[in-house]
């Protein structure tokens, strides 16, 4: 008997010991294409939720989700996934043959062990062809995670990076970031901004979490400077960055201090400053220098005060016109509600144009979270893909999907609606880097009100819309051109 309990104790800690040492990395074919539904803060009312979806490709603080390699004329995208039961986020990577017109069956890279779309995956390329993807987290409860594909152009196999970052003049692991935007130059590195996460920093509320803003840089992709913060008011902000040569820009809002409430749901104002340094030193979109971090609500990165009309800002996207400035689209409304009561949801532009800033509207859809993404081509023309037709589920995330196009830098648009008679909203329409005509858009759809399936989509850059298989006997596949008259 006791020869039988040794022989049992032994093998127990064996398997605990073999289970510790189990890779997180899964590098595992997946037999489809299915994304993650999410919801965020129960509104006790008919639309459910503050925000609800499919949100495989969310949020509008995560970047790139897609990029485009000419070298092996293909489009790598990854995205928050599920297993066919819908319980777990799985981090997945696939691309688009540009040459073939088929896509692979997507590549398990791991299970994030949640079910919380803040922890969707984002990816970069660097400049030997290897893919990087960087797992966040959303806050401190989770890790972060950093993976690298072990041969350039490759998503069958990706091995688990051990991050570092300097602290205090030490070399700590870095195991934790937040809404996470990666961005490569040659020569330089890694650029990536984030957010984390300070406590005891909210006069009266030492619990309550400051939301701020900063960013790293690497020349490996593996150790990683100081973190450096960009803005530290009150509880916080939202940034979404975009890239132009080694210009790289961002945008962003604050939250307000707020007793018994989040700041983050009453989000204002537009922010925009730049580094041309990799980060060495920032300015305004004028060139004048700035001090980092900003601290006061009224500071020289100001782009519109909209705290003082009561408005409220969601950033969707930020890109570069043809003479390198910046040009940010973005969401107001009058409330962090779902329904109408707090429209309108109206969409602008705020382009710079080399000495102020141009602000125009666009249109306006039904959500704060209506998601769409910011095109400038050569020939600079502007074009939006967005959910800012009313969907199936009025009020709730998404709609249908609209290609807008502006020939005059935004003052007029002309729409063309590219999804219509759908089962469920469609949202969060991202853009790759080095953006491809024939993948231009890539999102998800998913019920507004109620967890469902989510299925995955692009578009080219005509509008024409393709979904990504459900299901594939073989590895590769098709996607399916979806019709605007048919009713799933």
């Amino acid at each position: 008997m006791t020869k039988y309990l040794l022989t049992l104790f032994f093998g127990c800690v064996l398997s605990l010991c073999l289970f510790a040492q189990q890779p997180l990395t899964l590098n595992s074919q997946d037999t489809g294409y299915r994304g993650i539904w999410y919801s965020n803060q129960p509104s006790n009312d008919e639309y459910v939720y503050k925000y609800s979806g499919g949100l495989g490709t969310y949020p509008a603080n995560h970047y790139p989700f897609s990029v485009y390699a000419a070298g092996v004329d293909k489009t790598f995208f990854c995205y928050g996934g599920t297993d066919p039961s819908g319980n777990t986020l799985l981090h997945m990577i696939s691309y688009f043959d540009h040459q073939t017109g088929m896509v692979s069956k997507p590549t398990i890279v791991l299970d994030k062990e949640t079910d919380n779309a803040h922890d969707n995956p984002v990816m970069n390329i660097d400049g030997g062809g290897f893919i990087w993807i960087f797992s966040t987290a959303h806050g401190t409860n989770s890790p972060s995670y950093i993976h690298k594909s072990k041969k350039p152009y490759d998503i069958s196999e990706f091995e688990q990076v051990k991050a570092t970052k300097q602290e205090e003049g030490q070399t700590v692991e870095m195991n934790n970031f937040s809404y996470l935007q990666s961005w490569y130059q040659p020569g330089n590195g890694f650029i990536n901004l984030f957010t984390h996460y300070d406590r005891k920093v909210i006069p009266g509320q030492s619990d309550k979490p400051r939301r701020t803003i900063g960013f790293m840089t690497s020349e490996d992709g593996i150790a990683y400077s100081e973190w450096k913060d960009l803005a530290i008011i009150e509880e916080g902000h939202y940034q979404t960055s975009g890239q132009s040569g080694n210009t790289l820009g961002t945008s962003f809002n604050f939250h307000p201090v707020k007793e018994g409430e989040n700041g983050l749901n009453y989000r204002t104002n537009l922010y925009y400053i730049q580094t041309k340094d990799f980060g060495k030193s920032w300015e305004t979109a004028d060139g004048k220098k700035i001090q980092i971090p900003l601290k006061d609500i009224q500071n020289p990165a100001m782009v519109k005060d909209y705290f003082s009309e009561g408005l409220l800002v969601y950033i969707n996207d930020l890109t570069f016109d043809r003479n390198g400035n910046p040009v940010i689209l973005y969401v107001t409304s009058k409330g962090y509600e779902a329904g109408p009561e707090k429209g309108p949801r109206t969409w602008h532009t705020a382009r710079f144009t080399g000495s102020d800033w141009e602000i125009l509207p666009v249109t306006e859809s039904d959500n704060n979270y209506d998601m769409g993404s910011l095109y400038i081509d050569e020939n600079g023309v502007w074009r939006i893909v967005g959910p800012t037709a009313t969907g199936p589920q009025a009020f709730n995330t998404g709609g249908e999907m609209v290609l807008w196009t502006s020939k005059d830098q935004g003052k007029t648009w002309k729409s063309k609606q590219m999804t219509a008679n759908s089962q469920f909203n469609h949202s969060y329409a991202r853009r790759p880097v080095n953006v491809h005509d024939d993948f231009y858009a890539f999102w998800a759809d998913g019920h507004g009100r109620e967890k469902s399936i989510s299925r995955l989509y692009f578009s080219d850059k005509k509008g024409k819309v393709y979904q990504l298989p459900a299901e594939m006997k073989e590895d590769f596949a098709k996607p399916v051109k979806v019709k605007k008259s048919s009713k799933k």
